[in-house]
């Protein structure tokens, strides 16, 4: 009988989990897509497409819109399964510590994709500052939801 009614808490947390987890992934992601789609519409970045000689429709809206799900998974997996692991109280902070991660890995992508450039060093720095405001906001959102799901820290 114990088993039984230990192995429905079991479920039903991690029905829970995964339902929490679906809610922050898409709410980040989407807050990503959306940052990554206004801030291509620059001139700037238009420049940095124009030097990985990347398609608009292509890199932007199909390309960027899985790859932001993909990171706010990982954010939001990582911001549920290790919340009490993470230095700080605030779950917004929490989070935008977390979205870091997959930024200082952009970064090291990046730098590798520019040296294939003529104009390294300037295509790296759009690169790396354009892409500080859309990790910036992935954590602010996903932090956020995870507020209104969990209630205050």
């Amino acid at each position: 009988m114990e088993t039984q009614a230990t192995n429905r808490s079991k479920q039903q947390t991690s029905s829970e989990f995964y339902k929490k987890l679906f809610k922050l992934t898409i709410g980040g992601g989407l807050a990503f897509w959306a940052i990554t789609i206004a801030i291509s519409l620059t001139p700037i970045r238009a420049e940095f497409r124009a030097a990985f000689s990347m398609d608009y429709v292509q890199s932007v809206l199909v390309e960027g819109l899985l790859g932001s799900l993909i990171i706010g998974f990982f954010v939001s997996y990582f911001l549920l399964r290790f919340f009490d692991k993470v230095p700080t109280k605030n779950p917004i902070l929490k989070s935008v510590i977390l979205s870091f991660v997959p930024y200082v890995i952009n970064l090291i992508l990046l730098g590798v994709a520019a040296s294939r450039t003529s104009d390294a060093q300037y295509i790296f720095l759009i690169g790396a500052a354009l892409n500080v405001p859309t990790y910036f906001i992935l954590g602010i959102v996903i932090g956020y939801l995870y507020k209104r799901l969990y209630g205050p820290a």
